[in-house]
């Protein structure tokens, strides 16, 4: 099959022919109809990311697909179902994954990170029964693949880790895929969004999301004064959907008193453990709550909403590429400018 690969961190991608996967016990081989690229996929491609072990490997972890192979065991599913899945993919075996906290499961297993993903035309996914969510009809592949990662961590984000409120100001760092997700969640749960970001072009997609209002974070601007200013005194939620030093700072020090702060994005030690300002949390008694993806189990009430309408991941989509653009565009997404999801369709 076609897949697009990497021999070594941070060196070319490249696409070639490589060998077919088997259904192992228990899983499902899926035949890959897009794949979501996600600055996740960079951070395994720069080596950031300790579950990447083996070389020559194969990113990619948001998917939509067909089921094309049934392991032994598997009892939920058959060939010809359209499925997608949580990037956290649980054992299916341990107490967090009976309780419906597979995202957390000690023996997860990630596409595009403990084993080969799905920038291919076919990818192994492990635990099937757990972890294998069925697509609505009416959702078509790429809105689904880009629900894997970005859009179901920020729902579970902004609605279970923040639990956001109606009125609540939320302030937004970072306006990629998982920013723009949190900002439509954010406003569809009747909060108040401030979006922060280092583009234009992204903080226009912000707008049509459903920010209120938008930061422009510039070399020298000061964030927190700025979404202080905008809301009367700080955000009650701040969540950093980028995960570096600095934003992940001014997503706290933009919280009022008693605020919430959600990190989603990672916070890699590229130069050394990153600097929190727990000062600030301590004095003024802030929440820290981490946000790692979303169970299967908890989708069922994310997809109802993007059935009838009432979230449109669909609007948060850029475009759609193929394998050899895709390869083109993974080293340099970290410093791109984002305006919306860009999924990579294999058949391309």
């Amino acid at each position: 099959m076609r897949a697009m690969t990497f021999d070594e961190f941070g060196g070319p991608v490249t696409v070639r022919e490589i060998p077919a996967p088997a259904a192992p016990p228990g899983g499902v081989v899926v035949e890959v109809r897009a794949s979501g690229l996600c600055l996740s996929d960079w951070h395994g491609w720069a080596g950031h990311d300790d579950d990447v072990r083996d070389l020559p490997h194969v990113p990619g972890h948001e998917l939509a697909g067909v089921v094309a192979e049934v392991g032994d065991g598997v009892e939920r599913w058959r060939v010809g179902d359209r499925v997608t899945c949580p990037f956290v993919c649980g054992c299916g075996r341990c107490a967090w994954c009976r309780a419906g906290d597979a995202q957390v499961c000690p023996d997860q297993t990630q596409p595009g990170f403990t084993h080969a993903g799905s920038f291919a035309e076919r990818v192994v996914l492990h635990a099937a029964d757990t972890n294998l969510v069925a697509i609505p009809d009416g959702v078509d592949d790429a809105t689904a693949a880009s629900l894997g990662c970005r859009f179901a961590t920020a729902y579970r984000a902004v609605v279970s880790r923040a639990q956001v409120r109606p009125g609540e100001w939320v302030a937004v760092v970072g306006a990629g895929g998982v920013g723009l997700s949190a900002v439509m969640v954010a406003a569809s749960h009747g909060a108040r969004v401030v979006a922060v970001d280092r583009h234009e072009g992204a903080l226009a997609a912000a707008r049509r999301a459903g920010a209120e209002h938008t930061v422009l974070a510039a070399d020298g601007a000061d964030v927190p004064a700025a979404v202080h200013a905008l809301t009367g005194g700080g955000s009650h939620v701040a969540l950093d959907a980028v995960g570096s030093e600095r934003t992940c700072a001014d997503a706290v020090l933009s919280l009022r008193r008693r605020g919430r702060h959600v990190q989603v994005g990672l916070l890699p030690p590229v130069a050394g453990h990153p600097r929190v300002p727990m000062d600030r949390v301590i004095a003024w008694e802030l929440d820290v709550l981490g946000s790692h993806g979303m169970a299967a189990a908890d989708y069922p009430r994310m997809l109802a909403l993007v059935a009838d309408g009432r979230l449109r991941p669909q609007d948060l989509l850029d475009r759609v590429v193929g394998l050899e653009e895709g390869a083109r565009l993974l080293p340099d997404l970290a410093g791109a400018p984002r305006t919306g999801m860009v999924v990579v369709d294999p058949s391309r």
